[in-house]
């Protein structure tokens, strides 16, 4: 007859591998569990609601998806959506990176500057920070009295493309910077210097060792960005004007204004599909560099 193993030191029945394994993933569930019903309450309700309104309001169909994509200014606007994201997301990606390979590089008290520097941000409030850059970039603001200054005439920065595109990358900049800094902290300094004796130059050891490790950050951070900027609404309502109008500034006004949510709720799940899409598409490209350091 077979005995159950048993711990020599306290005399307790050892548990097998696969018992702990199963004992773990019956844990885990209860501890996700809020987690996931917040998720579910909190996002996935009010999605499945808007998304049952957009086919149901005002009557049963698919009218609001083609009152959507029969009107012009509606495919203007979604595709000025993704291009003023676009230009955020790659704005903090030039202004992010070297920021966080300093952060990387100094010493612990300048590092903690720097993060204090990022972090700082979050406790100010987004609308008081987009007046700020209402009164900077107006056309007597402190941005364009500096260019008269240095003999140049004024620039139209205000209710314009680029005000929108400066504000939102200043807000946006830390969720660039975090995600890069996680990342480069990890990475080895010592191996660009290995690169450099072996006859690499500084550059080329940059370009061929240290920016392909960063990658992992710069796909997290583009992402984070992108994705955040595409349902801006008060800094491009602030800043822009008619010709920098993005999607969720008509959202709101079908919503709030014309108290249209069918319509509303077309124009959100159409920005929601075209966002899945397109970072469907670049899931491939952001794989391609692991596999190809994989193979060497």
């Amino acid at each position: 007859m077979a005995t159950r193993a048993t711990d020599s030191r306290n005399n307790v029945p050892a548990v097998a591998a696969g018992d702990r394994r199963r004992w773990f993933r019956g844990q885990a569930f209860w501890l996700v569990a809020p987690a996931l019903l917040l998720l579910v309450v909190c996002l996935g309700l009010p999605l499945a609601i808007v998304t049952l309104r957009s086919f149901s309001e005002p009557q049963w169909g698919w009218q609001n998806y083609a009152w959507f994509f029969g009107t012009p200014v509606n495919l203007t606007v979604l595709q000025r959506t993704f291009a003023i994201s676009a230009w955020v997301t790659l704005v903090c990606l030039i202004a992010g990176y070297p920021y966080a390979y300093v952060m990387t590089a100094v010493g612990p008290k300048m590092r903690l500057v720097l993060i204090l520097c990022v972090l700082v941000p979050f406790w100010v409030s987004g609308v008081v920070r987009t007046l700020a850059w209402v009164i900077l970039l107006q056309d007597s603001g402190v941005i364009n009295s500096v260019i008269r200054a240095v003999g140049f005439g004024p620039v139209k920065l205000i209710r314009t493309q680029t005000g929108v595109v400066i504000g939102m990358a200043q807000v946006l900049l830390p969720f660039m910077i975090l995600p890069l800094y996680s990342v480069m902290k990890t990475i080895d300094l010592r191996l660009m210097q290995a690169a450099r004796s072996l006859g690499a130059s500084p550059a080329r050891a940059f370009a061929q060792v240290y920016m392909p490790l960063s990658l992992p950050g710069v796909y997290a951070g583009a992402i984070i960005v992108f994705i955040l900027a595409l349902g801006f609404y008060i800094t491009p309502a602030l800043l822009g004007g008619p010709r920098s109008t993005m999607l969720s500034t008509l959202i709101q006004n079908q919503v709030l204004s014309l108290l249209n949510w069918g319509r509303g709720g077309a124009m959100g799940v159409v920005l929601l599909i075209a966002t899945f899409v397109l970072l469907a598409l670049a899931a491939p490209l952001s794989r391609q560099p692991h596999k190809k350091g994989s193979r060497r």
